[in-house]
């Protein structure tokens, strides 16, 4: 029988292996979420950072820049409030991001709440709540069971159900 996810080492266990269901759960989460690719990968990319899960920003960054993101971006990303890379949507949704990834500093507080509704749509803002959220378990899951950064290659999870 042939594996719906491509195998990446994990020093622990292959949770695709014990846990097919609700993996495959968490997959159609993330499928399901309707947000630009763009925005979608910065949030990725920086809520890994925040909780530093060496394979998802592996995968991710690759991502980006498969999407054309910029290099210059991306190196620049952890510094977003200095930079004059991002506009005022991307900066809406990474300041969100940031709280939801870091709610046990304060919560989500009201000035990013509202930063975020007046720069995203409702449908955005909901879409960046939700990808912020997916990607905050995805971390927790990686780095729990320690999956192995650097095997990722774009493209490779496309033919999962």
């Amino acid at each position: 029988m042939s594996r719906p996810f491509p195998s990446i080492p994990a020093d622990r266990i292959q949770i695709d292996e014990v846990s097919l269901k609700p993996m495959t759960a968490m997959y159609h989460l993330e499928r399901s979420i309707e947000l630009d690719t763009t925005l979608a990968n910065l949030v990725k990319v920086r809520a890994s950072q925040i909780n530093g899960c060496a394979v998802c920003i592996d995968m991710h960054w690759k991502d980006a820049r498969a999407a054309g993101e910029s290099e210059e971006r991306l190196y620049s990303l952890d510094a977003w409030r200095e930079s004059p890379l991002f506009g005022e949507r991307e900066r809406a949704a990474l300041g969100l991001t940031e709280a939801i990834t870091r709610v046990t500093d304060g919560h989500v507080p009201d000035e990013v709440w509202d930063e975020a509704r007046a720069n995203l749509s409702e449908s955005e803002l909901a879409n960046v709540v939700f990808q912020a959220t997916a990607i905050n378990a995805w971390n927790r899951l990686m780095i729990t069971f320690r999956v192995e950064p650097g095997h990722y290659r774009v493209g490779m999870l496309e033919a999962v159900a």
